[in-house]
């Protein structure tokens, strides 16, 4: 019953269908051409998402005239994105160089700065999914909130039980999976139900996420998107199912809600995963998926884009070391592996004292 511009609609959902592509690159990462991703990411868009999204949401949508609730893309978003991203990772093969070393995140405080970022971000969409500033909204953003804290304490728990320490890194995973969990019931449960959203569905989870479960062998999903968002948001459409006020499990609205949300996932998730296997059947046909060998191994920042993260080499750095080799006339060529060559007489105990 609420009324905004249908300019601001338009542009609060097309934040969505961003944070969809967005998901997708995770997977990917580090071995496919940017042409490639941004033809795909077009085809997709419309052929997969826009579907999906109607059923979900539009008036007559196929999922919605099931009964199935979706408060804020459990559907939409999460679990048909993941599921286009493990395919399209399956399609455009393993990396050709992978260690446990390498797969560990390069740097802890932006991974912290960046679940932070994500965790302020999804008040936004959460609660702006209730088209209005009121009691729902409120009751979705405090949803939001409980179901990311109560499951970043149970994967701190978890890990502490199965591998014997807790870690920053772990601590940010089990946020946003429980940031995905709540989302489809956001505005439809209580924060009790959120609580116990978060703690169940972190629970069924987390498994998901060690190479024991298979997922790695299929496809190289570089940045867990499947385990996270696409487990993640089928556990919280059927949790869904089962927590909500009106039709809910434990409210007395009997198994109905329950198997509309299950039927519902289940078809986001095959229609996703067909439609994305046919896109990358046709555009292998026209396009090189993937990049070679050699420039994945030199990275491809410096080989596609011609720009690094850190220049190591010739560029200058956060602390401007006094006395390191860094002439300009050293700095290697794009495409080369870059070299920086120091000894300790550069770096002497004086020269390091503030």
């Amino acid at each position: 019953g609420t009324r905004i511009p249908a300019m601001l609609f338009v542009i609060f959902q097309m934040t969505f269908a961003v944070i969809g592509a967005a998901i997708i690159s995770g997977s990917v990462a580090e071995r496919m051409r940017f042409t490639a991703y941004a033809v795909f990411i077009a085809i997709w868009s419309v052929v997969v998402y826009a579907p999906v999204c109607h059923w979900v949401w539009g008036p007559g949508g196929l999922i919605v005239e099931l009964g199935a609730k979706d408060f804020a893309g459990g559907m939409v978003v999460h679990e048909c994105t993941a599921v286009s991203a493990l395919v399209l990772a399956r399609c455009v093969g393993h990396r050709f160089h992978r260690s446990s070393e390498e797969t560990t995140p390069h740097n802890i405080p932006f991974v912290v700065l960046g679940g932070a970022l994500l965790w302020f971000g999804w008040s936004g969409f959460n609660g702006g999914s209730a088209l209005a500033a009121d009691e729902v909204a409120a009751l979705a953003v405090l949803n939001t909130y409980m179901a990311a804290a109560s499951s970043l304490v149970t994967w701190a728990i978890l890990e502490r039980l199965c591998l014997k320490r807790c870690s920053a890194t772990g601590a940010v995973t089990g946020a946003v999976v429980g940031l995905v969990i709540i989302t489809p019931g956001a505005g439809f449960v209580a924060p009790s139900g959120a609580l116990l959203m978060g703690t169940l569905g972190c629970l069924i989870v987390y498994p998901s996420f060690h190479p024991r479960c298979g997922i790695d062998e299929w496809a190289d999903d570089s940045l867990d998107a499947f385990p996270c968002h696409g487990v993640g948001g089928f556990v919280g459409t059927a949790l869904t199912g089962v927590f909500a006020q009106d039709g809910g499990v434990l409210f007395g609205g009997g198994f109905a809600l329950f198997r509309a949300q299950l039927f519902g996932a289940l078809i986001t998730a095959a229609y996703s995963a067909v439609v994305t296997w046919l896109i990358c059947e046709v555009l292998r046909r026209f396009l090189h998926m993937r990049v070679e060998k050699e420039e994945e191994l030199l990275g491809l920042d410096d080989v596609l884009h011609g720009e690094v993260a850190y220049d190591t080499n010739g560029g200058a750095t956060p602390m401007s070391w006094p006395n390191a080799k860094r002439n300009s006339k050293d700095h290697k060529p794009h495409g080369t592996i870059h070299e920086c060559e120091t000894s300790d007489e550069d770096f002497s105990d004086s020269e390091l004292t503030p």
